[in-house]
């Protein structure tokens, strides 16, 4: 691991889980050894992963998103599929409605 990681750490600074992610990266570990070594969530560390990615691409962008602007695309980008979700459930209960389908409400 990476000269920044110690032994017992009790916070994860933005500087240790870059150290981290770094290292994952490169080859020098993978998540799930990072997660067994850390005593951390395989899930939390791969979403450390993809953040870092995230933010590579955003920094490599000719015009690089501010961090408000990225989270306000996601969010958007979200209540975009949630909405879609809704109607689509609407349109299936409606459906087994008029299907007789009482069950399925």
């Amino acid at each position: 691991m990476s000269t920044l990681m110690e032994d017992d750490i009790k916070r994860w600074t933005a500087k240790r889980k870059t150290a981290l992610v770094q290292d994952i990266i490169q080859g020098k570990t993978t998540i799930s050894e990072a997660s067994r070594a850390f005593d951390l969530n395989p899930s939390e560390v791969e979403q450390w992963v993809d953040e870092g990615k995230r933010g590579m691409e955003n920094a490599l962008r000719t015009k690089p998103l501010e961090v408000k602007e990225q989270y306000e695309k996601q969010l958007r980008e979200l209540q975009e599929a949630y909405g879609e979700a809704m109607l689509e459930l609407r349109a299936r209960k409606k459906l087994a409605s008029l299907l007789g389908n009482e069950d399925e409400k």
